[in-house]
């Protein structure tokens, strides 16, 4: 049976990246892929080059940047595909990228999300030698202190991450969903939670689609280049805005969706990652204040996103604070 395959992809001043990256969508395997670009206003070249190619099947100009959660919508709302790629702009494809990934949706039972291996592009943004190659992402996981990271994140990439198997979600550069999963998850009618604005939502949808009872496969024969232009290795040098909205959507996330059993096995970690967060954002960062005024002032929506989803829980393959701090499972395993 064929699967119809959408691709949505949001841009915003990506003049650098978007003409390859759409190249390396249109040389895919698997043809026919609908391929939608929602622009968010951008002040560069990017419009123009949107408007000259012919590469994507719709294109939208945004009059101002909705940003990435609220854009995705947008295009999701527009795709008809069985599967979704989000993908990022500042990504690479290999020929098989989008054909490897989907046999990972029948991997496992209730597979609604395919993680695939994404390696690091060179500064140049150009494809790296296999001697040289580095992990980008092999799924990403939570961690005793619910952070979330990428597995392999920077490791050596040869003769790594070469297993199928689960993980707790795929990065936000480049995921498939299932079109059941994507209509499941919706909160308010929103798959991305539009107040994240960018960041963090790849992890947000993750955990609230294992709430659900769906699990994610890594595959990692799919195997797409990613230049991560924003990574925990750069400490401080990471803007003001970004520091806004990671400190907003950790809280977001964390409202959400936690579970009390996965509160009672993280609640030594977690509560101290939260003081050096809020204490940080007080004395050292407090241009991210207005991140949690935010939670504050938006406080009464996010439980009602809360009770939803918690009132629409399903029993899952495995307990949640299982995953805490485990970078992967077997398929099969529980």
């Amino acid at each position: 049976m064929s699967v119809g395959v959408s691709v949505t992809i949001v841009t915003w001043n990506s003049a650098r990246f978007i003409r390859r990256c759409l190249e390396t969508v249109e040389h895919q395997e698997l043809r026919d892929l609908e391929v939608i670009v929602v622009d968010n206003n951008s002040e560069d070249e990017t419009p123009a080059l949107l408007r000259g190619s012919r590469v994507p099947s719709q294109v939208y100009f945004n009059a101002v940047n909705r940003g990435f959660a609220a854009a995705q919508n947008q295009a999701i709302a527009k795709s008809s595909g069985d599967v979704i790629l989000v993908l990022n702009p500042d990504t690479l494809l290999t020929p098989s990228f989008v054909r490897e990934a989907l046999p990972g949706f029948d991997a496992a039972p209730q597979a609604g999300m395919v993680a695939p291996k994404l390696l690091r592009t060179t500064d140049e943004f150009e494809i790296p030698t296999p001697d040289t190659a580095r992990i980008d992402s092999a799924g990403i996981f939570m961690t005793s202190s619910l952070r979330h990271f990428d597995r392999g994140a920077t490791e050596r990439a040869r003769g790594r991450y070469d297993r199928m198997e689960r993980v707790f979600g795929p990065t936000g550069a480049a995921a498939f969903y299932s079109r059941a999963l994507v209509e499941d998850a919706k909160v308010g009618g929103e798959f991305f939670d539009e107040r994240f604005f960018a960041y963090r939502e790849d992890a947000d949808v993750a955990w609230r689609a294992r709430l659900l009872g769906w699990e994610c496969v890594y595959v990692p024969h799919s195997i797409g280049y990613h230049m991560r232009r924003q990574r925990p290795e750069l400490g401080r040098t990471v803007s003001a805005e970004i520091n806004r909205h990671s400190v907003k959507n950790r809280f977001l996330m964390r409202i959400k969706n936690i579970t009390p059993s996965v509160y009672a096995r993280a609640l030594g970690p977690t509560t101290l990652r939260d003081l050096m967060v809020v204490g940080g954002t007080v004395v050292l960062e407090r241009q991210s204040l207005p991140g949690l005024w935010f939670v504050v002032r938006n406080l009464a929506p996010v439980l009602q996103a809360r009770r939803e989803i918690q009132k629409r829980r399903r029993p899952t393959a495995v307990p949640l604070w299982r995953w805490l701090g485990r970078h992967s499972m077997a398929l099969g395993n529980s």
